[in-house]
């Protein structure tokens, strides 16, 4: 039996087309225009020409361009951009979202095969958006005795501690949403909620799996905090601060990776423990407890855990960026914005216009977050590769490893910092500055 292709016919093409732009634009004029209106009552508008732009008049920019760019600007510096696109949740977001894509080929190639292929015209790059709107539209299936409360909550707790967790990382100089004293501290609080959240999702989901799997979980998380927390005392005490912003401003000629190798390794080998990769993916062991803490969850609430899973992933990346590899710092790579747009503008034939406001970035924060993208980036293939390589170790090691090897380990490089201070090699007023 054979079957007819349907006409194709342009008006109906160009109907669809004017339908679709028609809808649009109704949309945003009733929903889009408002919020936009509203959120300007909550942004610091610019000062232009000596008068002060109001929300009233600051929707004008789309009959004066003129003004267009202040209002950028504006709204770039505002706290809602930075805890929303950048460097909050949206820039975490699209790291994490690009190194699950990485993740799958990278893996591929390792073990010599092809990974996501045809969803896209190139090597699959239309995957994950696949991935994505297959859970968006998956049933999400809620077991009959669970504790359905904290079974909802729990996945909302873990993108929520994730992204609370990114908001410490600084990317940039001045560009970071929390920058509080006592940031190191604030790492460590936040991290520790994970292994609450954990739990209590395996209990709510009353299955031996997901209990399984929540205490190994536990288990394992608890044993390697210690040593991850005492990996880094040593970099407080060279560095003389728990800010990391001012931790960062002290690698400036050298990374403390130099002066503390004992501590970045034991801190790297503690961060895959936490996020659960292999060989410490116990929690979620597919050939012992199906799919551990994780079993009973689908539907988007499995795809909020695994958005959660990677934000951590880039937040502990970044954060090894900031304590052992200089951060931000790096060599002035970036192109100065050129001075006589500034100063005279743009000229197009007998029109010459001006936009104050430019650039919207300056030259120190464009080159901060490139060379801190290109280390978190780095760090975080380092942190895919073993998973490629090495097998599922036994949970008696596990435990045996974080409580007495690395503590040990984490033990020696603190006394080494502070036989570093103390001979006046480093720290204030040392040999090396």
């Amino acid at each position: 039996m054979s079957t007819i292709a349907p006409e194709f016919r342009l008006s109906r093409f160009i109907a669809s087309l004017v339908d679709i732009i028609f809808w649009i634009l109704l949309i945003f004029t009733i929903v889009g225009l408002p919020i936009v209106f509203i959120m300007l009552f909550y942004i610091k508008l610019p000062v232009i020409n000596g008068q002060l732009l109001t929300p009233y008049l600051a929707l004008t920019w789309l009959a004066d361009p003129s003004r267009t760019i202040p209002i950028i600007k504006s709204f770039i510096h505002s706290t809602f951009f930075r805890v929303a696109v950048f460097p909050g949740f949206g820039f975490a977001a699209l790291l994490a979202a690009a190194t699950i894509f990485v993740e799958r080929k990278f893996l591929a190639k390792m073990q010599l095969r092809v990974g996501p292929l045809y969803c896209g015209k190139i090597e699959g790059i239309l995957q994950l958006m696949g991935d994505g709107l297959k859970l968006m539209s998956k049933e999400i299936i809620i077991p009959a005795k669970a504790d359905k409360p904290i079974f909802w909550i729990g996945p909302l707790l873990f993108v929520g501690t994730a992204g609370a967790f990114v908001s410490l990382i600084p990317v940039a100089p001045g560009w970071v949403v929390a920058n509080p004293n006592v940031g190191l501290l604030a790492v460590f609080a936040t991290i520790g909620f994970f292994p609450i959240i954990v739990v209590l999702s395996a209990w709510a989901a009353n299955s031996k799996w997901t209990f399984i799997g929540g205490l190994r979980a536990l288990h394992q998380m608890i044993s390697f905090e210690i040593p991850l927390i005492l990996s880094l005392l040593s970099i407080v005490i060279l560095s003389g601060t728990l800010n990391l912003s001012q931790i960062v401003e002290s690698q400036k000629h050298y990374w403390w990776i130099v002066f503390t190798p004992i501590s970045a390794i034991v801190f790297f080998i503690t961060i895959i423990a936490e996020l659960e990769r292999i060989p410490f993916d116990l929690p979620e062991a597919e050939s012992e407890i199906v799919a551990g803490w994780l079993t009973e969850f689908s539907g988007m609430m499995y795809g909020l855990i695994q958005l959660g899973t990677y934000l951590k992933l880039y937040a502990f990346a970044g954060l090894f960026t900031v304590l052992f590899l200089g951060g931000w710092n790096g060599p002035m790579v970036w192109p100065p914005f050129p001075t006589d747009i500034i100063t005279n503008g743009i000229t197009i034939g007998p029109i010459t216009a001006k936009f104050p406001g430019l650039p919207l970035f300056d030259q120190e924060m464009l080159n901060g977050t490139l060379w801190f993208v290109i280390k978190t980036v780095g760090v975080i293939l380092v942190i895919l590769l073993p998973r490629g390589v090495f097998p599922r170790i036994r949970i008696d090691m596990l435990l045996h490893t974080g409580w007495y090897k690395w503590i040990g380990l984490a033990f020696v490089n603190i006394f080494i910092a502070l036989g570093l201070l103390y001979a006046g090699v480093l720290g204030p007023g040392g040999l090396i500055q």
